[in-house]
């Protein structure tokens, strides 16, 4: 199976696709420009820049969208002028200077989980977890962590009931994926398990998602691949790519039939045998996926 090049983009750390069906868009973001992009099938695209670097976003029942910064998490809102005007709803309170916010993703119930890290890529494990509960005016006061111990916090997706959370830890002393039972009334994770060790596995565990079928698909970066897991935890695909560090991915597409895999350009090392690093792919995984929910704050 051949990925296809949609958009040259060359992220430095291209991340968390969110297919916007109203506007038969993919959206995504590039880390440490704070930069939102969108892309459409006709080849239209744009960008917005925030004034902070910006790990992740779901969209909002308010129409705009929902990002995880540096500092915190905010409502971003397109300008015409290629600004994102970002107003904070809820404040972080790091372990460490130098953090910030890296994967997350809404359960199917709409709240935002997203998790931070040390921007060094240090293996102390200070990460953590947050859960975004907005109030009715749409602020949540500081942050809690819901869930720490975490060196580089990823792979978030959730199965299509939404009673298992799954989450990652990419750090190369981790290299771990865990599922989690996911109490969809408190929006609470419990009963922590392995469900894949990627030290068994080419690649680290990166930003996943979940099929109609409950099949949970990893970027496994270093390796160039996308891996596909059973319910068991079986690998049962293995789809390559031409760059050897895919980010994360989301099915979009008017049927939900198209995997989009974002990447990583690394700066300063000869790239001439991965020339579309920090491109934009998408893949015929034979699969539909889940639409993804709307976030409620």
């Amino acid at each position: 199976m051949t990925a296809e090049l949609i958009i040259d983009a060359r992220n430095v750390t291209g991340e968390s696709p969110v297919w916007h069906p109203q506007e038969n868009a993919l959206y995504w973001v590039d880390i440490p420009v704070g930069r939102l992009h969108r892309w459409q099938p006709d080849g239209q695209t744009h960008h917005w820049t925030a004034d902070e670097m910006l790990g992740c976003i779901a969209r909002s029942h308010r129409g705009h969208w929902l990002g995880a910064q540096e500092s915190g998490i905010f409502h971003l809102i397109p300008q015409a002028d290629g600004r994102l005007l970002a107003g904070k709803r809820a404040s972080v309170e790091h372990a460490r200077p130098g953090m910030r916010f890296n994967d997350g993703r809404c359960d199917r119930q709409g709240r935002f989980w997203a998790g931070t890290m040390q921007t060094s890529m240090a293996a102390e494990p200070v990460g953590a977890l947050y859960r975004y509960d907005a109030m009715a005016d749409g602020t949540a006061g500081p942050l809690q962590a819901r869930l720490g111990t975490l060196s580089v916090p990823n792979g978030m997706a959730f199965s299509p009931d939404g009673k298992t959370m799954y989450v990652s830890d990419s750090h190369p002393s981790v290299q771990m994926i865990w599922a989690f039972d996911y109490d969809i009334d408190s929006g609470s994770p419990h009963n922590r398990r392995v469900f894949v060790d990627m030290n068994q596995h080419p690649g680290r565990p990166d930003g996943a998602a979940v099929d109609a079928e409950g099949c949970y698909w990893i970027c496994a970066i270093d390796a160039g691949q996308v891996l596909r897991f059973t319910p068991d935890g079986k690998l049962d695909r293995a789809l390559p790519l031409p760059v050897k560090k895919p980010t994360m991915c989301a099915f979009g597409g008017p049927q939900l039939e198209t995997l989009f895999v974002t990447s990583i350009r690394p700066q300063g090392i000869d790239l001439s045998d991965q020339p579309l690093a920090g491109g934009v792919f998408a893949l015929n995984p034979g699969v539909k996926g889940l639409p993804e929910p709307i976030a409620k704050g």
